[in-house]
């Protein structure tokens, strides 16, 4: 199995699909491409004609899109175990994933992904607050449906996976959280996957200027 994905320290997308394989620690291979230098579309579109990150190959099946290749993770080699077992926690799952791979527009182009950097007294604009109210109220819901477990719906699945960027970006730019989500932060953050990760990024030297806010 190959993974193939973008720069660790901007591509909040590759780190999504990683994460997940990493966790579970699965057997895979991982294929990193520079993101926006020469040469990079004629590379990815090598493993992706869309041209973009990340893409999972498997026995013969490409996949192209992060919450697909989660969810193929999920069902070809988890057991279905990246989704909640309990069918309401599911469906809560699946749509805040759903609504993390489709919306907070706002943090994503005000906040990007940048492991490297960490910023002082960063001032949000009303835009991004509001997608990071929205943002508490969902993992308020998912900490409170799932009982004791230390992440959202509680063993870690799909849904930690998929925002574990906007724990990176929330705490990067020094965004002020609630005690109880500033405790799951902190666990996330402390997952030895994440600590690889973030470790990988400090030793690029690549810079993307449009992402150095």
């Amino acid at each position: 199995m190959q993974l193939v994905i973008g720069n660790h320290n901007y591509s909040s997308w590759s780190l999504r699909a990683w994460l997940l394989l990493r966790q579970f620690d699965l057997d895979f291979e991982t294929v990193r491409i520079s993101l926006f230098v020469p040469g990079f579309s004629q590379q990815i579109k090598q493993y992706n004609p869309a041209g973009k990150v990340p893409v999972l190959l498997d026995n013969g099946t490409t996949i192209w899109d992060s919450l697909a290749i989660c969810e193929y993770i999920s069902e070809q080699h988890l057991h279905n175990n990246g989704w909640p077992s309990n069918p309401a926690l599911r469906a809560h799952a699946r749509s805040s994933c759903a609504e993390m791979h489709s919306g907070f527009m706002a943090m994503r182009s005000e906040l990007p992904m940048n492991c490297r950097r960490h910023v002082d007294n960063f001032v949000v604009s009303a835009e991004v607050q509001k997608d990071t109210d929205r943002i508490c109220t969902l993992w308020n819901e998912a900490l409170s449906q799932s009982g004791s477990g230390q992440f959202l719906y509680g063993d870690f699945g799909i849904a930690d996976a998929f925002y574990a960027p906007i724990v990176f970006r929330l705490t990067g730019y020094g965004v002020k959280l609630p005690k109880p989500l500033q405790a799951y932060c902190d666990r996330i953050l402390a997952l030895p996957a994440c600590q690889e990760w973030l470790k990988l990024a400090q030793q690029e030297s690549e810079v993307i200027e449009e992402e150095e806010v």
